[in-house]
C-alpha cells in the first residue's frame, strides 16, 4: 500500500488476505452501499479525475470507476498492484500502476480528487508528501484523506490531519466514520475523513 521501513515485501505479504476485513474488499453489499455514498458526497461529479494514492487491491479505485470517474491508483507495492489490475481490468476509467504514493507519477494540476485510505499515517513525512498531493490539483480540486487513531496507538487523530491539511493552506471538515456499516463490525478507537 505505501513504502516504509520493511519496503514493499510487507504489503506484498498483505495483499493475498487483504480484501478480508469488511472495509477492505467492500465485498459485504451494506458496507460497500455506505463506502459509495460516502464518497459520492464528497467528490465532484464524475467524470472527475481521481488520484487513488496507496489504492491497495483498488478496492476504492473500482467503486469510483463504476461510477464514471476517471481513476489514476497508484501502490508501492507490486502483489497489490497486480489484484488492482485484475480487480479493475475491463473497467473503463482506470489506470494502475506501481509507484510510491508519497511521490505519485501524476502531472501537477491534473487531478480533481486526492483520495487516499489508511496510507497517510504511515508515510515518513506527512506534511511534505500533503505539499506534493496538493500540487496535483486542479485549483478546485480537494484532498479525501480517510484516517484514523486505532486502539494500538498508531495512526493519526483527526486533529492531527486536520493541522497537516491547514499547514496546505486549506480548509479542512472533518466527518466522523463511527458508524459500524463503514467497517462491517462496531468499533472504539477513532476512524474519520478529512476533506480540504
Amino acid at each position: 500500500m505505501h513504502p516504509d521501513d520493511d519496503g514493499s515485501a510487507l504489503w506484498d505479504a498483505e495483499a493475498a488476505a487483504f480484501d478480508e476485513p469488511a472495509d477492505h474488499g467492500l465485498r459485504d453489499p451494506r458496507v460497500r452501499d455506505a463506502w459509495r455514498a460516502l464518497l459520492l458526497g464528497l467528490l465532484p461529479p464524475a467524470p472527475a479525475t481521481v488520484a487513488d494514492l496507496g489504492c491497495g487491491t483498488g478496492t476504492l479505485s473500482l467503486l469510483l470507476a463504476q461510477d464514471g470517474f476517471l481513476v489514476e491508483a497508484v501502490d508501492f507495492s507490486p502483489r497489490m498492484v497486480e489484484l488492482a489490475r485484475g480487480k479493475t481490468a475491463g473497467v473503463p476509467g482506470v489506470r494502475v500502476r506501481q509507484a510510491d504514493a508519497a511521490h505519485p507519477p501524476l502531472e501537477a494540476g491534473s487531478c480533481d480528487v486526492v483520495l487516499c485510505r489508511h496510507v497517510l499515517w504511515a508515510l515518513p513525512d506527512p506534511a511534505l508528501v500533503l505539499e506534493r498531493w496538493t500540487r496535483l490539483l486542479t485549483p478546485d480540486g480537494r484532498l479525501v484523506l480517510v484516517e484514523g487513531h486505532w486502539s494500538n496507538g498508531a495512526g493519526l487523530t483527526a486533529e492531527q490531519t486536520v493541522d497537516l491539511v491547514a499547514a496546505t493552506g486549506r480548509t479542512a471538515t472533518v466527518t466522523q466514520l463511527r458508524e459500524a456499516v463503514y467497517w462491517g463490525r462496531e468499533i472504539t478507537d477513532e476512524r474519520y475523513v478529512v476533506t480540504g
